[in-house]
């Protein structure tokens, strides 16, 4: 997969102030975050630009296309080349011509920004989608602490920098198996899910950490995958509790240090 040569991240100057017994400044440098105006075109058709880190752009609109609706596999994207632009990124993907015809009948032109994920719905009726049912995994409360325990050591853009998203693939057992980083929570879980399905990863072999909230986004993102178990660090919205049920999607939030809160259980089935 080509990548764009931008680095995702930069080293800038900056002034340090701290007040010991009166304000003083110190000249050092940090790490910033970078992000760039990334454009999907499918078959020369520009669909949607957001802000994104310019790493794994190809996984990002592999994830992004399956967890929209655009592909129903990965198989129906026969080709990709990322094009360095003056102002941004443009990832060109060829799709099958059919999926192109839906994707034209949708009548849809996303522009998103950092953390947006509905901008440039063109109506009420289009912003809550149908979700598909998953089967939940049986995750015990050890698994998402040991995954917990382990998700920080993953994120080096974000010790590095302090302003991305983090998303990771776990193993039933709480292994983390990979992550990928964002300054867009929506744009890491599409390059999470893209790299799985490029893999052909089993969805349902594990399940999905999350360093953001659970917003309806993202479970919808989850389920579209087939991924039935979604952890949050922080806060699940209500809709994304009742998309949940609807999917009967495993939903965890507030995950901490020996805390979490289950927002949705599913029954298990009876022998």
């Amino acid at each position: 997969m080509n990548e764009p040569s931008e680095a995702p991240y930069t080293r800038l100057p900056v002034e340090v102030r701290r007040n010991a017994q009166g304000w003083h400044g110190e000249c050092t440098e940090d790490v910033l975050a970078e992000e760039v105006p990334v454009a999907l075109i499918y078959n020369g058709i520009s669909h949607a630009v957001m802000m994104a880190s310019p790493a794994d752009l190809v996984e990002m609109a592999l994830g992004f296309s399956l967890t929209e609706g655009i592909i129903a596999h990965v198989h129906e994207c026969y080709d990709w080349e990322i094009v360095e632009e003056a102002n941004g990124v443009a990832v060109h993907l060829t799709i099958a011509s059919q999926r192109l015809a839906e994707l034209k009948a949708r009548r849809r032109s996303l522009t998103g920004r950092t953390g947006c994920g509905l901008c440039g719905t063109e109506a009420l009726d289009q912003a809550i989608r149908p979700i598909p049912s998953v089967k939940a995994p049986a995750l015990t409360d050890d698994a998402i602490a040991r995954a917990l325990a382990t998700f920080s050591a993953h994120q080096p853009l974000k010790a590095a920098t302090g302003a991305v998203h983090g998303a990771a693939w776990c193993r039933l057992d709480g292994e983390i198996e990979r992550v990928r980083e964002d300054v867009g929570r929506h744009n890491a879980l599409d390059k999470l899910i893209g790299s799985l399905a490029v893999s052909r990863e089993a969805f349902e072999s594990g399940f999905v950490l999350v360093s953001s909230r659970a917003s309806y986004e993202m479970v919808h993102k989850c389920a579209s995958a087939g991924i039935g178990a979604l952890v949050a660090v922080s806060a699940a919205t209500a809709l994304a509790v009742r998309q949940a049920e609807a999917a009967n999607l495993l939903l965890v939030g507030f995950a901490r240090d020996h805390r979490h809160v289950i927002y949705h259980q599913p029954a298990r089935p009876t022998a």
